[in-house]
């Protein structure tokens, strides 16, 4: 259990908190589970919480079977020293176990290790001893056919000092410790690569405090490096760092003590240094690639829970000029009804065929909005939509269209769609996204929906790890609808995975349609334990029992009918009741395994079930006198959406084709540290232009002193 009191000091809570998650955990439980239908248990742990325990239980895991291998090896090694082993077993972290081991740990071929084999160990322990006494003179003794002269005795036993000095547990400790602290982040270019690495100018020649360094900073310089423009150092100053190791290590004032001086000069130079510096480099990294994830969730948490249009029958185009604009036509529930192919703009310029078209597929299929791809033609096709006498009631959205070409050319989508090309499958998941983002993003690789910074710099398995987790909080938040939802859909529910969502989608087919959530026992493979991860999070509107449309688990079912009979109700007459679902005295129904968490949870949704989280979707008008970044000018005020949000700022759409940065600095007239404080993914803002700079095709906006109401 002393893990688990390491996480709860280091999260601020509980101790029995931890113990609770660790045990469901351990039980099969799932996340999104555990944060809605055991409040009880885990004393209201919201996801995020839960998914730190999960991380660090994980993370100690680790830390263990690497504990082990240690013990195991100096088993083998014959070594039983009480105080090592200890030392390895009080290890806390990954660093301090190796900084423990390595004294120990098998070597290769070293300097220190030929040195060693040629007998020279003892004369290094006479020196490092630092006693009155001539080096010279003892290093007499050790002369033999490997060992010519007192030169090669003393050089080995340099070597070993010098390896000696760089295992130093404390000393390794207290130099990283520096390295941290004084350590200044470097990077000059590649002189042969200076015109080729151009785009990487800014970093020819800099430095900044390690310590300071911002995370997009540190992976731009990075990136150059990757890519052969940059050289990268991190180190503190050379001369301070030796003065530190000396007064460690340097104990008297002999010969002796001058030539474990070179040593440690030695050491620090071709050993100490370059470790520590990789370990720094590579711990910035580690911190960087860790903030680049985080905001590439939260970006992708707002764009799953964007506002869906909801069941209407939409027209989705993806635009183009010499291909043509592609259409599609689908029905409420997402279904291609029609397909076809127009060309309003250059170099066939057929408008008027365009538009006559347009009306017909509107009139024919009775569409209630449009849904226009934000990409090649984008703007030039809303303007010829909006030119267009469209029948009342109709509304025009601009679509984001990333990713939708990685879906289009995706195994899924082939699958979905076998008779039709590219094209046709990439309208549909423009349409599609307007009636319901969520559940058309999750078809595509969360890594490829185009928010975030830095993605392919990124650890592919990290990113993927956490936007997976993201995914699957946002499906379990919205909730499914059991009846229609897709394979990849289902697979993001609490407890399922593709095997199960397969063989769910597999039982709908063959009976139709589930009309109860018990039905779910009857399908193949899936057993009582996923029954009750799942349950909750799945609904079906028309089930003959009304609570199966709401977010109360069934095994709160004889709850609700319990509370039902006292009110002199059914539960269908109980749910929606918000008068007498607030009169409901919770306390009466409240015991140790449901307390007023769960209990609040219930009347919530008994009031509202199905309630969807998500806001409703609105409509952003850019302004019409501003087409391509020719037509911008410096102090134009402009409406704008935010397409993708950074450490360093927001980019933000303002109709010309090329996004616009506003810099964190431009955000408000106060310091602003997270952009997050101020934007959200798809928010409407109004900006002012500040620069425009078409040969790099750059654009600066400020949003201080915008009035953004």
């Amino acid at each position: 259990m002393i893990h688990t009191e390491r996480i709860a000091n280091a999260l601020g809570i509980q101790h029995n908190q931890v113990k609770a998650v660790a045990s469901l955990f351990d039980n099969g439980s799932t996340v999104p589970f555990i944060a809605r239908y055991r409040k009880e248990q885990t004393g209201s742990l919201d996801e995020e919480k839960i998914l730190q325990i999960k991380e660090m239980l994980l993370h100690y895991a680790k830390l263990d079977d690497r504990r082990n291998t240690i013990l195991s090896s100096l088993a083998e090694q014959g070594i039983i020293d009480i105080k090592l082993i200890d030392a390895v077993k009080a290890a806390t972290s990954l660093t301090e176990l190796e900084d423990v081991y390595l004294p120990y740990k098998p070597k290769r071929k070293t300097r220190a290790t030929i040195a060693r084999s040629l007998g020279l160990e003892p004369l290094a322990r006479k020196i490092y001893a630092q006693l009155p006494g001539n080096p010279t003179e003892l290093a007499r003794a050790f002369i033999n056919k490997d060992v010519p002269d007192t030169e090669a005795a003393l050089q080995g036993a340099s070597d070993i000092i010098a390896e000696w000095i760089s295992e130093h547990v404390e000393l390794r400790q207290e130099l990283r410790t520096r390295f941290e602290k004084y350590g200044i982040f470097t990077s000059t270019v590649v002189k042969s690569k200076a015109e080729e690495g151009a785009k990487f100018s800014d970093y020819f020649a800099y430095s900044e405090p390690c310590w300071k360094v911002p995370s997009h900073r540190f992976m731009a310089v990075m990136r150059g490096h990757d890519l052969g423009y940059l050289r990268v150092s991190a180190l503190p100053d050379e001369d301070r760092s030796l003065e530190f190791i000396t007064r460690k290590i340097i104990r008297s004032n002999t010969p002796a003590s001058a030539r474990v001086k070179e040593s440690l000069r030695d050491s620090y130079k071709r050993l100490l240094a370059p470790s520590l510096e990789t370990e720094l480099i590579s711990t910035m990294r580690e911190k960087a690639e860790s903030a680049a994830v985080n905001i590439f969730a939260a970006n992708l948490r707002q764009l799953l829970m964007a506002p869906p249009l909801g069941n209407q029958r939409v027209m989705g185009i993806d635009p183009g000029f010499r291909s043509g604009c592609k259409l599609v036509c689908l029905d409420a529930s997402g279904n291609l009804k029609h397909n076809e192919t127009i060309y309003p703009h250059p170099p066939q310029n057929q408008d008027k065929q365009a538009m006559a078209k347009l009306n017909q597929l509107i009139e024919t299929y009775k569409i209630e909005a449009v849904a226009i791809g934000n990409g090649t033609a984008g703007r030039e096709t809303e303007q010829l939509i909006q030119r267009m006498r469209l029948p009342a009631g109709i509304k025009v959205f601009v679509v984001s269209e990333s990713g939708a070409s990685v879906y289009s050319a995706s195994k899924t989508a082939r699958d979905e769609f076998p008779q039709y090309d590219v094209t046709v499958r990439g309208a549909v998941s423009i349409g599609r996204r307007l009636q319901d983002p969520l559940s058309e993003l999750v078809k595509i690789e969360p890594s490829a929906v185009g928010v975030g910074q830095y993605q392919h710099d990124i650890d592919a398995k990290k990113l993927n790890e956490q936007l997976e987790d993201v995914v699957r909080s946002c499906v379990n938040q919205v909730g499914v609808n059991l009846n229609n939802a897709s394979e990849h859909v289902l697979s993001y529910v609490a407890g399922l995975n593709k095997t199960t969502a397969s063989q769910i989608v597999a039982y709908r087919t063959k009976i139709g349609s589930f009309s109860n959530r018990n039905q779910l026992l009857d399908v193949p493979r899936l057993g009582n334990k996923t029954f009750e991860q799942c349950a909750g999070f799945l609904r079906i509107p028309d089930s003959n029992n009304p609570l199966d449309n709401s977010a109360v688990h069934p095994e709160r079912y004889a709850l609700v009918k319990h509370m039902a009979k006292d009110c002199n109700l059914t539960p269908a007459e109980l749910i929606g009741n918000k008068e007498i679902c607030k009169s409901i005295d919770l306390n009466k129904y409240a015991y140790a395994e449901i307390g007023l968490p769960t209990l609040q949870d219930i009347v919530l949704e008994l009031e509202k079930p199905g309630r969807d989280p998500r806001k409703e979707t609105k409509i952003l008008q850019f302004d019409s006198s501003v087409r391509k970044p020719e037509d911008l000018v410096i102090g134009m005020v402009l409406p704008g959406i935010v397409t993708n949000i950074t450490a360093f700022g927001a980019f933000v759409d303002v109709g010309v084709k090329q996004d616009g940065l506003v810099h964190v600095s431009e955000m408000a007239d106060r310091f602003v540290k997270d952009p997050l404080e101020i934007v959200k993914l798809h928010q409407h803002v109004r900006v002012k232009v500040q620069e425009v700079d078409l040969v790099r095709k750059r654009i600066a906006f400020s949003m201080k002193g915008v009035d953004q109401t």
